[in-house]
């Protein structure tokens, strides 16, 4: 029996197929090595820049805003470029042999720090940050789409996308949980007392930064081979694109499922990536604590919320179900605002509570966006999948571009004290007020702007379904006239 999910092309026999349980995790450990660089730049790059690099938190949020917007206007390129990719291994996954290792070299030279002067260091490091999100929007765009490509049907697809967040995550919590043990284990640690309460300050941060991420670069290339032997391509263009990219994109454009996930999405970077930036200043100096296992406890979290996301989608449907998880997060996120330092047990139970609830939401969204292509193959008769990735993830980088800048811009504005000779300064009441607005209140405005958006969407099952049948009738009807 032919699946009723699969487009009406010739290869519908490929596409009845139900995923081996290998192929969805090999398909995952590609997101694995993409979050080993993408948390990293969340949680770590800002700090680095102003408490290890050396420039200013104004220079730092300049630099991300302008390098991301550059980024931004590569991935409908790339992803023009990736629809009309033809190899005997498929159209994405040769991206997964061919970006790896610049992923990797990339991902090295932005962390590492060079003997310059201090307009130097900002001139290097707009090219690194610049070059290393070229490779990884070249690598993971494609890996974005190869999801809508293994599978037709909509149900392999949320698993496949559950399978592909929590491998990420389990990326982000190797990232958060070792990162900051790894940076002391390779820069070394010394001994301090400071009124009476032994420390150990890690001596060269520079080069302890430099050899974690080397080791994180080389596992990434290792995970991405992994996935493109373990991954095949089924689902084949309705027929292929005989559009110029311009009509694609203008199409694109027009289309209102796609205008409103990657409303959704933009306004969930902004979120996602002030609040990632600001935990490190609201635990070091808010807090004065660690945060590893706060992020990481977040992240088992989030994993428990994406092993439910299939059952919540069957039972509530995708919008739903996204509304109600980040109207929660939302809430939760805010509530961060109303607790004073000493109450450590409350942060991190509302940053647990906020990070279940956010988990089906990060795996439904790709898998909506796999919706959205189908949607437009279907209109248009020409497939765009790579070209429906690619335009979302530039509404994303472009979430990214903004949320980055906006907390090195508020440290500024706050008036945060760089570190002087590796040493931590005292922040102002003003400055810790502003952290913890990072932290609180300014990212949760703009989730409850992702809830408005996401309002607005039109698909869901039975309208897709009902539109390939209607199709196949046209198709039928066109033949026997």
């Amino acid at each position: 029996m032919s699946n009723p999910y699969a487009p009406n092309t010739p290869n519908n026999l490929q596409q009845d197929h139900r995923l081996a349980i290998g192929e969805k995790i090999g398909y995952g450990l590609g997101d694995t090595a993409s979050n080993l660089y993408w948390k990293l730049f969340e949680y770590f790059q800002l700090i680095f820049y102003t408490d290890v690099f050396g420039i200013t938190p104004a220079a730092a949020g300049t630099m991300f805003l302008v390098t991301k917007l550059f980024d931004a206007i590569n991935d409908p390129l790339i992803g023009i470029l990736a629809d009309r990719t033809r190899t005997t291994w498929g159209r994405f996954r040769p991206y997964l042999i061919w970006m790896s290792v610049p992923f990797a070299l990339t991902g090295m030279l932005t962390f590492y720090t060079p003997d310059l002067s201090p307009n130097g260091k900002l001139i290097y490091a707009y090219v690194t940050y610049a070059a290393v999100f070229l490779a990884y929007t070249a690598i993971n765009l494609p890996y974005g789409a190869l999801l809508g490509v293994i599978s037709a049907d909509p149900a392999e697809r949320t698993s496949l996308s559950t399978y592909r967040f929590v491998f990420a995550f389990i990326g982000a919590i190797v990232v958060q949980k070792f990162t900051e043990p790894l940076v002391a284990w390779f820069g070394g640690t010394e001994r301090q007392i400071v009124d009476g309460i032994e420390t150990f300050v890690v001596i060269d941060k520079q080069a302890g930064f430099f050899w974690t991420v080397v080791c994180y670069a080389l596992a990434a290339v290792v995970l991405f081979l992994i996935t493109f032997l373990t991954t095949r391509e089924r689902v084949k263009p309705v027929e292929e694109s005989t559009g110029t990219w311009k009509a694609d994109l203008i199409s694109l454009l027009g289309s209102r499922p796609w205008l409103v996930l990657s409303a959704f999405g933009m306004a969930q970077l902004i979120a996602l990536w002030i609040r990632g930036s600001a935990t490190a200043f609201y635990f070091g100096y808010y807090i004065s604590d660690s945060f590893g296992n706060f992020l990481a406890a977040g992240s088992v979290a989030g994993i428990c919320g994406m092993i439910v996301a299939p059952w919540l989608r069957e039972w509530m449907g995708s919008k739903l179900v996204m509304i109600l998880s980040t109207t929660l997060v939302a809430l939760s996120t805010a509530a961060v605002w109303l607790l004073g330092p000493e109450q450590i047990a409350w942060v991190y139970a509302l940053h647990i509570f906020g990070s279940f609830v956010s988990g089906p939401a990060v795996v439904l969204i790709w898998a909506m966006y796999a919706d959205v292509a189908d949607y437009f193959e279907l209109q248009h008769n020409r497939s765009a999948t790579g070209l429906v990735f690619a335009a979302a993830s530039l509404s994303q980088k472009i979430g990214g571009a903004i949320g980055g800048a906006i907390p090195a811009w508020c440290l500024f504005f706050f008036g945060f004290v760089q570190p002087a000779d590796g040493d931590r300064q005292i922040q102002s009441e003003e400055t810790l007020n502003g952290i913890v607005a990072m932290m609180s209140l300014i990212p949760a405005a703009f989730f409850a702007l992702s809830v408005a958006a996401i309002l607005f969407y039109p698909l869901n099952r039975k309208f897709l379904q009902q539109m390939r049948v209607d199709r196949s009738l046209q198709k039928r009807h066109d033949a026997q006239d």
